[in-house]
């Protein structure tokens, strides 16, 4: 049977947008004949290196405001729930961790969905261990191997790869898709544009 294209699904466990991304990439890729690869990253890092110190949406308020009711816009279209968790940004970095983790089980998609829904769905922290626990036992891990593992070296050491990659790949924010090709699409609202390039559809007139 030929390969099924491929598309790079980036995202950070603290962005809304992303949540909205997650929540629907699964079947809409399947009906493409899309093969999704899951790919936590930190923005952190990234925007540190733009000279921010937080979310853009919490230092341009303005910015902050549109888009949390944007997000909730689209929440009820897609009937999500959506509850803003408290801190914003969460702290993701366990969670990104335990993502790579899994991905050479074949549970990123499962545990990245969870992680997700407590977060945005039901507001809850994911920084708190015994969230994770909770979501970790609901797959069908070892909680304490599970978590013992992402704080490997080796899964550390790859979180941070990762993120540069994504930085110097050219991506700013998330979620981002990324198709074979190296042909970039930024937010949740280009999730089928990103599928339609990756399996060679082009608009008309386009050089």
């Amino acid at each position: 049977m030929p390969q099924r294209p491929v598309l790079d699904f980036w995202y950070d466990f603290a962005s809304p947008y992303s949540y909205l991304a997650a929540m629907r990439i699964e079947p809409l890729a399947e009906a493409a004949g899309v093969e999704i690869r899951w790919r936590p990253f930190l923005l952190g890092p990234i925007f540190a290196g733009q000279g921010w110190a937080s979310s853009p949406f919490n230092l341009f308020p303005s910015k902050g405001r549109y888009m949390w009711r944007d997000v909730t816009r689209e929440a009820a279209r897609l009937a999500l729930p959506l509850k803003r968790p408290d801190p914003f940004p969460q702290n993701s970095l366990t969670a990104a961790r335990l993502a790579l983790a899994l991905r050479e089980k074949g549970l990123a998609s499962a545990f990245t969905r969870a992680v997700f829904a407590a977060e945005f769905g039901e507001g809850r922290s994911i920084s708190d261990i015994t969230v994770i626990s909770d979501i970790l036992r609901e797959l069908g891990v070892d909680v304490a191997s599970t978590v013992s593992s992402a704080q490997a070296a080796a899964v550390k050491s790859r979180l941070r790869a990762e993120t540069e990659e994504a930085r110097t790949r050219g991506i700013f924010g998330a979620p981002t898709f990324l198709c074979a090709d190296g042909e970039m699409f930024w937010g949740n609202d280009r999730l089928e544009q990103a599928l339609a390039w990756a399996t060679g559809e082009r608009p008309a007139g386009l050089l």
